[in-house]
């Protein structure tokens, strides 16, 4: 659910019904300019809480999700958020050329996970490996890679640590656009089911002219 958008929709309805419920007031009930600004307050506030608690119920309902279903997952998504902005910033920060290609495709792959679920809530039961493992592990590795990094003296066990994170980092990365192809797989099913669909009436359209055309010939 867009908050701005939600909330832009709810200023719509509340401020007009504000306006106009301060006129009646005023002017048809005769009412003070004061008494009939506190009215039109009220409903303009009514207005807005009402319209907000119909948003919800309308988006729940297109998403088939309960109320405490859409908590649970705001909440992880919400957590989700600051994981995700700290592993941009860290594997952004790593300074190691050969990996910029693969580590820039992670960050596009975990920000679409991301931005599906936000938009369609009910796909998290999807992501749930991303959100309650992988992710965790990505955030873990790669900013203790960055610390480790940038320490000034370098071992030989160090670089080995470092190279073994950017190996584990990588597979990290192949796990997670598995996570994303899971959360698209009904999208995927739908979409091969469409194809099938169009290709057998193509066939059918195919083979019903070539048979009117046989049936020319004759």
């Amino acid at each position: 659910m867009n908050q701005f958008l939600v909330f832009v929709l709810r200023m719509l309805l509340s401020i007009p019904t504000t306006f106009i419920v301060w006129l009646l007031s005023f002017f048809a009930f005769d009412q003070t300019f004061l008494l009939s600004g506190a009215i039109s307050l009220g409903a303009g506030i009514l207005t807005y809480l009402i319209s907000g608690l119909v948003l919800k119920k309308r988006f729940l309902k297109k998403h088939q999700l309960t109320r405490k279903e859409y908590q649970y997952i705001k909440k992880n998504l919400d957590e989700a958020k600051g994981k995700i902005s700290r592993l941009h910033k860290s594997l952004l920060s790593i300074r190691h050329l050969p990996t910029l290609k693969q580590r820039v495709e992670f960050t596009r792959t975990t920000r679409k996970i991301y931005s599906l679920t936000k938009k369609e809530p009910k796909r998290f039961y999807k992501a749930e490996q991303f959100y309650f493992s992988h992710l965790d592990s990505a955030v873990e590795l790669s900013e203790k890679y960055v610390f480790l990094s940038a320490q000034p003296k370098k071992t030989y066990e160090l670089d080995r640590s470092l190279y073994e994170t950017r190996k584990t980092l990588e597979q990290l990365s192949s796990l997670v656009e598995e996570d994303l192809y899971q959360v698209i797989s009904d999208d995927i099913d739908h979409l091969n089911f469409e194809i099938d669909v169009a290709k057998n009436s193509i066939k059918t359209i195919q083979d019903s002219r070539n048979l009117n055309g046989s049936r020319r010939l004759k």
